[in-house]
């Protein structure tokens, strides 16, 4: 998928504190003011902040290195520097941050929370100005901590929510066929089992906003319990903000496909059959799916189904609004 960018490296560092000031009171009549310098500033963080609008990590292009700002160095009367400004990162919904070396997860964003934020480096703390080493014996403190450096890491950021929309269907249901019709993704299609081999993506646009699509490994039955590609391309289902289940009306099986689906969802984490969902009734310019979709329809009232053929184009319209309410 052009300009999907889900995986890259960043060098980071917070800010260092400020040193402390050797600073002494001057005033007019008092021939010997004793000490007031103040505190360094803190150096600024490095901040992670969650962003829903963003897909990928492609704002991040350009630009590899982060840095908070340094704390500024106190003064005199006991004032206090002014504290860094935090390098602030925004990234989607679902990246994991590792070690670049170990390969560690530092942390993992796997929730869908707009403006979640996680300090990751702390700024350094700013130095004691020399006000705070006053004592009885030594009234004339020449000495002020130098400020604490910040710290350095370098990372590695992997988007592991995939998607806004995944289509779930067994193989050859057309998930494929639809991605391409819907977006600039270009994934292998073919009419035998298991054409898709990991999620293919693309990216739908209505005006400005973009909707990012899966097309998921074909589902069989025992999935589930890791049958087929199994728990692989389940765990990618689970961080999509909604589902499309395709149902190949061509399929003699077609009006046990929805249930056999829900079934492997439910067996892998029942809270994937309570995200927002359609079904998408596939290859309707085939004989005999008029039928098909009538039986569909009765067997299903309370479910929005849609049909549609990417052969024929219909029904492409009303997919595209509905993927889009779906992701926003």
């Amino acid at each position: 998928m052009q300009g999907f960018i889900d995986e890259t490296r960043l060098e980071l560092f917070s800010g260092n504190g400020g040193p402390g000031c050797v600073s002494f009171r001057r005033e007019k009549y008092v021939a010997k003011g004793g000490p007031d310098g103040g505190d360094g500033g803190r150096g600024g963080n490095v901040v992670f902040e969650v962003k829903r609008n963003l897909k990928t990590f492609s704002h991040l292009n350009a630009k590899h290195t982060f840095r908070g700002k340094n704390g500024q160095p106190g003064m005199g009367k006991k004032m206090h520097g002014k504290d860094g400004d935090h390098a602030v990162i925004l990234v989607p919904p679902g990246t994991i941050i590792r070690d670049f070396e170990s390969n560690d997860i530092i942390k993992d964003f796997s929730g869908n929370v707009e403006g979640e934020t996680w300090t990751f480096l702390q700024g350094g703390k700013g130095g004691l100005g020399n006000w705070h080493y006053r004592t009885s014996k030594k009234q004339v403190p020449r000495y002020a901590q130098p400020g604490i450096e910040g710290q350095y890491a370098e990372i590695l950021l992997e988007l592991n929510m995939i998607a806004d929309v995944g289509f779930v269907g067994f193989p050859n249901a057309g998930k494929s066929s639809l991605l391409k019709e819907l977006t600039n993704a270009d994934p292998k299609v073919g009419a035998y089992p298991f054409t898709t081999k990991i999620p293919n993506l693309g990216m739908l646009r209505i005006a400005d906003k973009d909707v990012v699509l899966a097309d998921i490994p074909g589902i069989i039955d025992g999935a589930s319990q890791g049958a087929g590609l199994g728990l692989r391309f389940l765990k990618h289902i689970a961080r999509t903000a909604g589902l499309a289940f395709m149902v190949d009306l061509s399929d003699p099986d077609f009006l046990d496909a929805f249930e056999h689906l829900k079934h492997e969802l439910e067996e892998f984490e029942s809270s994937l059959l309570r995200k927002e969902r359609i079904i998408i009734a596939t290859k309707t310019d085939l004989e005999g799916t008029g039928d098909a979709l009538e039986q569909l329809r009765e067997k299903y009232p309370d479910e929005k189904i849609i049909p549609i053929s990417v052969f024929a184009r219909t029904g492409i319209d009303e997919i595209k609004l509905n993927l889009l309410n779906m992701a926003h």
